[in-house]
């Protein structure tokens, strides 16, 4: 259905959770960049030397050792392996950090989320014509804007922070070599934490760029949020058929049920029970027909029209109408209340009469 009116109502938690599991959430590519970058340039700073000496007794005893130069292939590819693992050893806390940077961003993000069908073939992904349409439409501009207004930036800081060791340049010719590799190591990494630190500025504000439209998308307008309602709620109109259809079906049994009854029980107007008791049949009373408001008028209504008694039991009408189930024998502990009534029933009937000893025997039978 085609969107109209104006998306002026917050997304309801139903709308929110299908646009997740469609891989609608906000997401900021460059914010994980951006940490993995400043962690990676925190790490060389703090490991870095302890990695380059690593890396240089390496090269020193590969070059002095003469023993190297005379390998035969299985014992050089065992020394190069040897190498590799002693290099791996060394590198290893630098990768696993920023393994844990990039694996915390994305949860701190998206959270736990698989779409395996993101994964299928999608013609349209190398649909020339639909490409040439994504190319040119305004969030790919946005991008690009964005996109350049980074490198604009980090051209800036970079060109800062070497104004200010411009000097320390000039006279780098005056410096052993040692001192060389100090002054290009300290401004490299002064430049790289500069960068990381703008990249991770604009990737904050990225994010909340992309939390703020992703909000905005998810508003509905009010024909979307009736439908939802009727989707999650069903159609008012069928629910309110359905309830009439209920409330004619109980009536129905209602209209059969209470002619039947010995005698109704009220509240005298707010509920009404209707009990019928056979004793050559039946080893409890049970109840009929119960209800309040207008189907316990309808009761009452019921009885008097086919002179069935109504009486008024206010504590007992309570018990029965909450502890008793229609066509369901009534509970023990209103044996007396019931057989005192039936009782008061009988003898204006002329009819045999019921007692506690009776019921408690027809029920223990």
């Amino acid at each position: 259905m085609a969107e109209s009116g104006e998306k002026k109502h917050e997304a309801t938690p139903h709308r929110r959770q299908k646009a997740r599991e469609q891989g609608q959430v906000a997401r900021s590519h460059d914010l994980g960049s951006a940490l993995v970058l400043l962690l990676a340039v925190s790490i060389l700073w703090w490991w870095g030397p302890k990695v380059l000496y690593k890396l240089a007794e390496l090269m020193i005893s590969g070059f002095q050792q003469p023993r190297y130069w005379t390998l035969d292939p299985h014992s050089a590819a065992g020394l190069v392996a040897a190498s590799l693992i002693e290099c791996l050893w060394a590198l290893l806390p630098i990768m696993v950090a920023v393994c844990a940077v990039a694996l915390i961003n994305n949860w701190f993000q998206v959270g736990i989320l698989f779409l395996p069908e993101k994964v299928n073939f999608d013609f349209s992904r190398i649909n020339p014509v639909s490409g040439a349409k994504r190319l040119f439409a305004l969030p790919n501009f946005a991008r690009l804007g964005f996109g350049l207004l980074k490198i604009g930036l980090v051209v800036c800081v970079i060109a800062f922070g070497l104004w200010g060791k411009w000097a320390a340049i000039q006279n780098a010719h005056m410096l052993t070599t040692g001192e060389i590799g100090g002054l290009v190591w300290n401004t490299t990494m002064d430049l790289c934490i500069r960068t990381a630190v703008i990249l991770l500025l604009l990737a904050v504000f990225d994010y909340a760029f992309q939390w703020w439209k992703m909000e905005q998308d998810l508003r509905m307008t009010d024909e979307e949020l009736r439908e939802e309602i009727k989707q999650m709620n069903g159609d008012p109109q069928i629910i309110a058929r359905r309830r009439a259809v209920q409330r004619q079906l109980a009536l129905n049994r209602i209209q059969n049920a209470v002619p039947e009854a010995d005698v109704v029980i009220t509240n005298p107007t707010e509920l009404a029970i209707a009990i019928k008791f056979d004793i050559a049949t039946m080893t409890a009373p049970i109840v009929v027909a119960k209800g309040a408001g207008h189907v316990a008028a309808r009761i009452r209504k019921l009885a008097l029209s086919h002179g069935i008694p109504v009486l008024e039991r206010k504590p007992l009408a309570q018990a029965l109408f909450k502890l008793a189930d229609i066509g369901q024998p009534i509970p023990v502990e209103q044996y007396a209340a019931v057989a005192e009534v039936l009782r008061y029933v009988y003898q204006l009937q002329g009819r045999k009469l019921p007692t506690l000893e009776n019921l408690n025997a027809r029920r223990a039978a």
